[in-house]
């Protein structure tokens, strides 16, 4: 099991936790399982069925655009952190 941090703009979706548990191999196969218990974050995080293009996804502190994107291999007990792009002047 990996730990997911939601970042304050995602957090009303899981009901206000910080940090949510998910299970999976790879980061495609925790979104799923995130998504499949908070399917409001869908529209959020994925579109086309790939990470949507204004949410970064880290790994260990590693981007996943420069690994193998949601493909990217998630050891037990990993930490991911869901980034979305923030906009403003």
């Amino acid at each position: 099991m990996s730990l997911i941090r939601i970042p304050p703009m995602l957090r009303g979706e899981v009901g206000g936790a910080r940090q949510v548990p998910a299970d999976g191999d790879t980061v495609r196969e925790l979104l799923d399982d995130l998504i499949s218990r908070f399917p409001g974050l869908r529209s959020q995080l994925v579109e086309d069925e790939e990470l949507a293009p204004f949410v970064n996804v880290y790994v260990e502190g590693e981007d996943v655009r420069m690994l193998e994107g949601l493909d990217t291999e998630v050891g037990p007990g990993s930490t991911i952190i869901l980034l979305p792009a923030m906009a403003g002047g």
